[in-house]
């Protein structure tokens, strides 16, 4: 490997020695308000877990899964494993148990890190392949025997894993509802590459501390929140609890956190149910809240309360995952809360195009970042919108075993293809207009499929094809079912015949509720079914036309 040093920070092996030898007392990682792990102790916890890794047989390319809520043990066991060579395939803690195995065999996981609070989604799994199952918070093999080895926190490893720009370093999986879950492919310069980028947007330092909110199995949080603070010496805060207001404010006037990288959710959620009600607490103030000059005075003063309210020190608070709603950016802008909206995909690792607060522009996701080129392939000549391509150091290798799937998404000279609609303005500003398919963005940020959904639907008795799809921001699944079949199976009861068909199909559709919802993740979940009484209108080769009922 060179000795440059700027090829040296596009490993997890390289930037960890760096980082560790610059910063070494400084804190790294730690629950809000427990002590705190420094950089030193990161490096002894990953050279630890390499020998510990060694000893159960784990060898550079293994496929060594993370399943685990955010804390400080995290990042450690992800730079263990990428820094030793073997590949880390972190999974999403909403992930059900049927999709956290249909990844655990599609990955060929041999090892999973799993935390207490998720270890009972995998009770009775079986995987073939899957030998160790290991506790995040103490690196206690779950699994174990008299004979197993021990984790040794005060025993080192001495081999020296020579580690490449090029290699395998993390495959994601962007959901996992069917066997075809797909994972992309990052080497070690994708991702290394892409926070090197995203840190020249705004400057991040030793300083500078971070509240982590979004799940590190996301490509937003664990390139934007835990790789850049980790090359800057910063310090990262994990909650132990969900991010609810309980337990948020009070993490919030603890930590006064420099920077926060989170989805729309959340601010959106503040916005409506604290700050939108108070603006328009009367008729009168309702009436002058539509005056634009009265807007912004109001704005301003609600923005600086928000400031204080989430610390009075943050000067980045990055938003991406999901569209951020028009109402609640113009107030952040107008406010002047240092927001920063970032576009990305986990293909790109994640991140595409960003601007600093200073120069947020309204709707607009910023320019391409540093070193990567964006265009928009055949233009509608009226709109200018067309779909976006990415080129760049940070574009993924490929999907994992699915060289068809890449091959629609990459070209032959290396651009891929996001499948999001865009148009750029004259300063080269990007503004996503909508997704080329018919992907539904779930409340938090999480990419939800459809057709997964209904692949899983689909399989139930009587039913002959389904749609899924949003309305008013709920998952509505609309299910055309076999009524003949139903028909003839209560033809005996000839009087009551329709009620009794018309009460099987109300109870079977809640019962299809209930099922679905148990086998795909939380995010994905249905909020009602709704029955299609006639079937769907179709194309020539019998697909659905979707547009007709969106």
């Amino acid at each position: 490997m060179g000795g440059n040093m700027s090829d040296n920070l596009l490993t997890f092996k390289g930037m960890l020695n760096n980082s560790v030898e610059i910063f070494g007392k400084n804190k790294a990682f730690s629950f809000v308000g427990e002590k705190a792990i420094t950089y030193s102790e990161v490096g002894r916890t990953v050279s630890s877990l390499h020998l510990f890794l060694e000893k159960l047989g784990i060898k550079p390319g293994d496929k060594i899964a993370i399943y685990s809520t955010n804390m400080p043990n995290w990042p450690s066991v992800y730079f263990a494993v990428t820094s030793m060579g073997a590949v880390a395939i972190p999974i999403l803690p909403d992930f059900s148990t049927e999709e956290i195995t249909n990844i655990l065999v599609h990955s060929e996981a041999t090892t999973i890190f799993v935390s207490d609070n998720l270890a009972h989604k995998l009770t009775g799994i079986e995987v073939k392949g899957l030998k160790n199952i290991i506790n995040i918070e103490d690196f206690c093999l779950r699994n174990g025997n008299e004979s197993s080895p021990v984790f040794d926190s005060s025993l080192s490893s001495s081999t020296d894993y020579p580690v490449d720009p090029e290699d395998l370093a993390v495959i994601i999986y962007t959901s996992g509802t069917t066997g075809k879950s797909k994972g992309v492919m990052l080497l070690h310069r994708n991702i290394c590459s892409n926070a090197i980028a995203a840190k020249q947007i705004h400057d991040i330092g030793n300083n500078d501390r971070f509240l982590s909110l979004v799940p590190l199995s996301h490509t937003l949080e664990n390139t934007i929140g835990m790789i850049i603070p980790f090359m800057s010496g910063s310090t990262v805060y994990y909650l132990r609890k969900p991010p609810t207001a309980p337990v948020l404010l009070p993490a919030l006037k603890e930590v006064k956190p420099t920077v926060m990288v989170s989805v729309p959710l959340i601010i959106e959620k503040i916005y409506y149910s604290k700050i939108r009600p108070t603006l328009t607490a009367n008729k009168l103030l309702a009436t002058l809240y539509k005056i634009a000059p009265v807007r912004k005075i109001l704005h301003r003063a609600a923005g600086k309360q928000l400031f204080q309210t989430f610390g009075g020190e943050l000067h980045f608070y990055g938003i991406g995952g999901a569209k951020l709603n028009f109402n609640v950016e113009r107030f952040l802008k107008e406010g002047k809360f240092p927001y920063s909206i970032g576009y990305g995909l986990t293909e790109t690792s994640p991140l595409l195009a960003g601007a600093p607060p200073s120069q947020a522009v309204l709707e607009s996701t910023g320019p391409a970042v540093n070193g990567v080129k964006l265009k928009i392939a055949n233009p509608d000549p009226k709109t200018g919108e067309g779909e976006i391509w990415a080129k760049g150091p940070n574009v993924m290798k490929g999907y994992f075993k699915e060289p068809e799937l890449t091959k629609k998404v990459l070209t032959d000279d290396g651009w891929f293809k996001t499948g999001d609609l865009g148009i750029f303005n004259k300063d080269n500003f990007l503004f996503i207009k909508g997704r080329l398919k018919n992907v539904i963005v779930g409340a938090s940020g999480e990419n939800i499929y459809p057709e997964e959904i209904e692949s899983v639907i689909n399989n139930f008795k009587h039913v002959v094809e389904s749609l899924v799809i949003e309305q008013k921001g709920k998952i509505v699944a609309l299910v055309h079912i076999n009524k003949e079949e139903l028909e003839t199976k209560y033809q005996y009861l000839k009087e009551e015949m329709s009620r009794v068909v018309e009460e099987k199909i109300e109870e079977m559709l809640s019962e299809l509720q209930t099922q679905v919802n148990m086998r795909i993740n939380k995010f994905s979940r249905l909020n009602k079914v709704v029955l299609q009484s006639v079937p769907f209108q179709k194309t020539a080769t019998h697909k659905i036309k979707r547009y007709l009922y969106y």
